[in-house]
C-alpha cells in the first residue's frame, strides 16, 4: 500500500493518502485542510482518489472535504451519528478560529461498523469507536498491520472527551474494545502527533495502559 501522511490546519492534523500500488486507486482519510497541498501530493503519488473517508467530522478534519470532491469527483463517507458535528462545523470554526467558512458537503455515504472500505485490491475494516465523537470510526488495514486511529489513541495519550457530544468512559471502552483488541505489533497513525504501536500503548499510556488509573467498568 503506498501511504503518504501530511500534517494541515492550525490545530496541525494528520491527513493520510493511501493508494493501491496495483490499480492505483486510492482513498484520503481526514481532508482537514490545504486541500492544495493535498492534490499535490495525490497528483505526485499518480492517484485516482475514489473516496474521501473520515474517522470522523470535528472542523480540523473536515475543511478540505468540498474542495477535495470537486477536484476529484471522489464520495465523501461519515458515520450518520456525527451528522450534528459535521453541519456545525461553520459555527466552531468561528468559535475557535474567528473565520468563516463554508458548511462542509453532506456525506455521499454512510460508514457502516463491520463494513470495509475497498480501493484496488487494499481493503480497510471500519470498526466503531464513539467517545471523543458521537459516531467516530477506525480503519484497520489487516493486511498490512496499521491503523488509521483518528482522534481515539494518541501517542502517551487519549482523544479529548470534554468536546460537545464526547464521552469519556465511552472513548475508554471504545478503545479497550476496538484497539486494544488488535496485536501490539500493529503501528497507529493518529489525527494529530507521531505514529505509535498498540503494543507501546498497551504498556505505557497513562489512560489505558497496564498501569493506568482509569476504569473502563
Amino acid at each position: 500500500m503506498l501511504i503518504t501522511g501530511l500534517t494541515v490546519g492550525l490545530l496541525q492534523e494528520n491527513c493520510y493518502i493511501l493508494g493501491c500500488e496495483e490499480t492505483m486507486r486510492g482513498v484520503v482519510i481526514d481532508p482537514g485542510d490545504s486541500a492544495r497541498a493535498i492534490l499535490g501530493e495525490i497528483e505526485e503519488l499518480g492517484l485516482t482518489i475514489e473516496k474521501i473517508i473520515n474517522t470522523h467530522s470535528h472542523f480540523d478534519h473536515v475543511l478540505a472535504v468540498n474542495s477535495l470532491k470537486e477536484a476529484t469527483g471522489a464520495t465523501f463517507h461519515l458515520h450518520r451519528k456525527d451528522l450534528p458535528i459535521l453541519r456545525a462545523a461553520p459555527e466552531r470554526v468561528r468559535e475557535w478560529l474567528g473565520a468563516r467558512v463554508d458548511p462542509i458537503d453532506e456525506p455521499d455515504h454512510f460508514l457502516e461498523p463491520g463494513n470495509s472500505i475497498e480501493f484496488g485490491t487494499e481493503s480497510l475494516e471500519i470498526r466503531f469507536t464513539p467517545g471523543h465523537s458521537p459516531g467516530h470510526v477506525v480503519f484497520v488495514d489487516h493486511n498490512n498491520e496499521q491503523v488509521f486511529a483518528g482522534d481515539t489513541l494518541f501517542r502517551g495519550s487519549i482523544g479529548r472527551f470534554d468536546l460537545p457530544l464526547a464521552d469519556g468512559p465511552t472513548l475508554l471502552r471504545s478503545i479497550q474494545v476496538e484497539l486494544l483488541t488488535l496485536p501490539d505489533n500493529y503501528v497507529v497513525y493518529p489525527g494529530h502527533g507521531d505514529a505509535t504501536t498498540i503494543g507501546d500503548e498497551r504498556e505505557t499510556n497513562p489512560f489505558i495502559g497496564r498501569a493506568a488509573a482509569y476504569s473502563f467498568e
